[in-house]
Formats: C-alpha cells, sequence, structure tokens
C-alpha cells in the first residue's frame, strides 16, 4: 500500500456480528468475535455447508480475476472487499498483470486495520484500501479517483456484498450509480445469495439475522440479473456461482454436495 488515502481512527463495534467478520470466521479465520462466531454457529445450525458457500464465492472472486486480468483489465475497485485472507484479489491479478492497479472498500474498521500488514503490491503495481460504505457511492469514486484512472476500464467487483442491502436503500441504483462512473470496457463482478433453491432455510437465515442487527436481502436469479441490465453478460451469463468458468480454478471441496443458493456473473459496459 502506498497511503493515497487518510487512516481513519478504528472504532470496531463488537456488539453485534457484522458480515465481514463472520464471512472471515467461516473461512477458518481468526479476525473474529464472539457476536460473530455465535451468529455463525446460528447459520450453521440452519445449513452446514455456509462455510462452503463462503469457499465458492472466494473462489469465484479468483477466477473472475483471472479471466478479467487475461483479457487486458488493468484496473480493479473491490467493494466489500472483507478481511484479507490470501490470495486476495491483487494478488491474482498481479500474477497476471503485475502492473495492476487494484482499490478496496469496506465499511468495517478491522479490515482496516489489516489491510496495511496484508495488502502489498508488486513492485510495478499498486494496491490500495479506503473505508467506505457501498451506500456511499460518490465518496468511493472521489477517492478511488486518486489511484484509478477512470478514463481507462475499471472491473467493479461486488463480492458476496448486496445481498446485504435491501431495496429500500437503493441496491440497483447504487449499481448504476457506480457503474455510470466508469468508461466503456469496465466490467461488473457479482456474486449474490438467494433464497431460489433453499426457501425455508433462507427465511429462517433473514429472521435471525434481522434479530442482530444484520439486514439479509436475499434476490431471485430476475432480481440478480437486473444488476446487469445494459451490459453485455460473458458468457456462460449469470449461472450458479461454481459453473462460471471452472475450468479457471479448482473446485471447492464440497461444493459437488447440492446446488450451492447463490448466483454470479460479469458483464461488461460498452
Amino acid at each position: 500500500m502506498t497511503g493515497q488515502f487518510p487512516t481513519p481512527p478504528v472504532e470496531i463495534d463488537t456488539s453485534k456480528p457484522h458480515p465481514a467478520r463472520m464471512y472471515d470466521w467461516y473461512l477458518g479465520g481468526k479476525d473474529n468475535y464472539p457476536v460473530d462466531e455465535a451468529m455463525g454457529r446460528q447459520m450453521l445450525a440452519l445449513d452446514p455447508r455456509v462455510p462452503v458457500m463462503a469457499r465458492v464465492n472466494r473462489a469465484f472472486m479468483h477466477r473472475a480475476t483471472r479471466w478479467l486480468a487475461k483479457n487486458g483489465v488493468r484496473q480493479f475497485l473491490d467493494i466489500g472487499t472483507g478481511i484479507p485472507t490470501e490470495p486476495n484479489l491483487h494478488q491474482v491479478a498481479q500474477r497476471i498483470a503485475p502492473d495492476a492497479r487494484v482499490v478496496y472498500c469496506d465499511n468495517d474498521p478491522i479490515v482496516l486495520v489489516h489491510a496495511a500488514a496484508l495488502l502489498r503490491s508488486t513492485p510495478e503495481g499498486v494496491t490500495e484500501y479506503l473505508q467506505a460504505d457501498v451506500r456511499d457511492p460518490a465518496t468511493i469514486v472521489k477517492e478511488a479517483r486518486k489511484v484509478l484512472d477512470f478514463d481507462r476500464p475499471v472491473a467493479l467487483s461486488l463480492i458476496a456484498l448486496l445481498h446485504f442491502v435491501p431495496d429500500e436503500d437503493g441496491a440497483h441504483e447504487l449499481v448504476d450509480r457506480l457503474l455510470a462512473e466508469l468508461p466503456s470496457g469496465s466490467h461488473l463482478v457479482m456474486t449474490h445469495a438467494t433464497a431460489d433453491f433453499t426457501p425455508q432455510e433462507s427465511a429462517a437465515a433473514t429472521e435471525k439475522l434481522k434479530a442482530a442487527g444484520v439486514t439479509l436481502a436475499l434476490r431471485s436469479r430476475a432480481e440478480f440479473s437486473r444488476f446487469f441490465d445494459g451490459l453485455d453478460l460473458v458468457e456462460p451469463g449469470v449461472a450458479v456461482v461454481p459453473d462460471w468458468h471452472p475450468e479457471l480454478g479448482e473446485p471447492v471441496p464440497g461444493q459437488e454436495d447440492g446446488v450451492i443458493p447463490g448466483y454470479g456473473a460479469v458483464g461488461r459496459k460498452s
């Protein structure tokens, strides 16, 4: 990291679970708190494959980043980064394109605590982190412009993020506002949980998280596809997450034990 962005004071709220820290717990990390583990265990009681789902999302990010880097994309804006877990997006991109520039963004200050130590760039590339919420696209764009050239294509990565942003907060409009700032040749990269395959478990999970102060906005295939309106979908289009270009990575152990309840896609802005 090169220190382009000011470092805000770190105030970590451990009174309620946070999706980034729960995700870290699912992945076997140690940067979470008892409240995150407790809620994570409630999710596992509903569906013991939740950790597999987390790893499947991460594997999609690796495959999509490889595809983009191999197809000439050299700039990445990753919102909802989560706690760094190797390999991180910038490591995947910079192994293919050492000069790739990556800006990470998350709203949990614990991510910032670990960013300086873990998000190290190649000599040719640039890796930066900013603390902001996806609901504040103006700040994200303003700060990201300090590192990324918005006259050149940017890959906007929103992995396992927008199912925490309800329609009342304008999830589709937020994506539209971010994409509007990006030039032709840019890409939208997304995964999103759905209740299409597990309606009862999903309804129970939604209620448990709501009681703990976490909003879960699961969307159908049609609702997920709306995020890509006006974009050219990369083949195979909208797919169940493990089915998107599986040849670009190794399968996640356990992903074959039933349908993973989430969709993934990559779309290109003309």
